[in-house]
């Protein structure tokens, strides 16, 4: 085990195992999502509508819970958004009703993409910055990455062979597809397990009564650099809504007859990769800053994006998109560092929050317009194209507005 993590404290084990679970579940759902939801009956535009919604629910769960988990206590926010999480999931087993479908995925947590949604990610980063000192937070914070990616990967990997296996002993395909359903239920209760289990020693210390504060959504004195952080990132996560890991397997079935067990093999590699380059952030940004570390890896790795549609055969594609994962993590955890570096202690929880809640915003009205344009074949590749281009224009305009701020000073490793 690296140095690193066993200096970590046994509440900071406990977080890397919540994020552990809780990836895993994501990359085993986001493999045959949409797979079971049209094989339910929904047409992709209806697919889309619902991922968009689920999204939506996501981002007003995350911002009630964030917003609040420094005042009313960060482990008692994330043991309902596990609560939230398991609910979704038995719903989502349960029903192929669509109205009921959209209420499960409003109000519960469904993660269509493979990646972070709900309350978590925001509060355990707040968390975690509040058990280790500043000089070790990116570093953490890379490791941390990496431990998601792992998972998201493993999960990946365990979804297309859950479903693929079902349906060689002659399981219908929709119940295969359910059957990792009920898994990410039974997953999200471990968390819940989990939860309960961290100590009081991750939570804020309240102010003394007439010294804190005017805060607004838990923000005081950042309220500023939150909101210009939080656009960009929406711009960002609409990008990347376009090609939300649910859709890019859905691409690689359709556009070269990719089946579920491939599908997993496919984006666990593309994880793995994802998960390794996060760990060279940190050694980046202590050499060149966070910000130039996120915009020198983002950039060129979305320049890789655009030309996955553009490869003739399956083999050049998934070369292509592992060239892609192999450098687009490296901003997740400068880009986590670099939120916790710019405002107060006491205002964590809700900065990676509402910028969290931006980011799943801009996410959350991308798959209505994937959903249309996957309706159509000859648009099919359109979505790579956009998401990357937008993509390039969010690098440009975060090295325009903080690339020479002095809060690179606090970069940590």
């Amino acid at each position: 085990m690296p140095t690193a993590l066993r200096s970590l404290s046994r509440d900071g084990r406990l977080l890397f195992a919540t994020r552990t679970v809780r990836l895993f579940a994501y990359g085993a759902l986001s493999v045959v999502l949409v797979l079971y939801l049209t094989g339910l009956g929904l047409s992709a535009g209806q697919t889309g509508l619902l991922l968009t919604l689920t999204l939506v629910g996501d981002t007003a769960v995350s911002l009630w819970l964030s917003t609040r988990a420094d005042r009313l206590g960060r482990r008692r926010m994330l043991l309902a958004g596990a609560v939230l999480m398991a609910a979704a999931g038995l719903a989502f087993a349960a029903t192929s009703h669509f109205v009921l479908l959209v209420i499960a995925g409003t109000i519960g947590v469904i993660s269509p993409s493979g990646n972070e949604v709900g309350p978590f990610l925001p509060i355990e980063q707040a968390a975690l910055a509040h058990i280790v000192t500043a000089e070790r937070r990116t570093g953490i914070f890379a490791w941390y990455t990496l431990a998601g990616s792992f998972a998201t990967a493993a999960g990946a990997l365990a979804g297309g062979l859950l479903s693929q296996s079902l349906q060689r002993a002659d399981v219908a395909p929709v119940a295969s597809y359910r059957a990792v359903l009920w898994l990410y239920a039974a997953l999200a209760v471990l968390l819940a397990v989990c939860f309960v289990r961290v100590s009081p020693a991750v939570e804020i210390q309240a102010p003394p009564p007439g010294r804190a504060p005017r805060m607004s959504w838990g923000i005081g004195h950042s309220r500023r650099i939150v909101r210009k952080l939080s656009a960009l990132f929406a711009l960002d996560a609409f990008a990347g809504g376009f090609v939300v890991q649910s859709f890019a397997a859905y691409w690689f079935h359709l556009r070269f007859g990719v089946s579920p067990a491939a599908l997993g093999g496919i984006f666990f590699g593309a994880n793995v990769l994802a998960g390794v380059s996060a760990l060279l952030a940190s050694r980046l940004a202590a050499r060149f800053g966070l910000v130039r570390t996120m915009v020198f890896t983002h950039l060129p790795s979305n320049v890789l994006l655009i030309l996955v549609p553009l490869m003739p055969t399956l083999p050049l594609a998934v070369l292509v998109l592992f060239a892609r994962f192999s450098i687009s993590q490296m901003d997740v955890p400068t880009r986590q560092s670099y939120v916790m570096a710019v405002v107060a202690p006491e205002e964590r929880s809700a900065a990676a929050g509402i910028t969290g809640v931006a980011r799943t915003t801009g996410a959350a009205i991308a798959p209505l317009f994937a959903g249309w344009l996957f309706a159509r074949p000859a648009l099919w590749n359109a979505p790579f194209i956009i998401a990357g281009a937008l993509k390039i224009v969010y690098d440009v305009l975060l090295y325009r507005g903080f690339a020479h701020r002095a809060a690179e000073a606090k970069t940590g490793r």
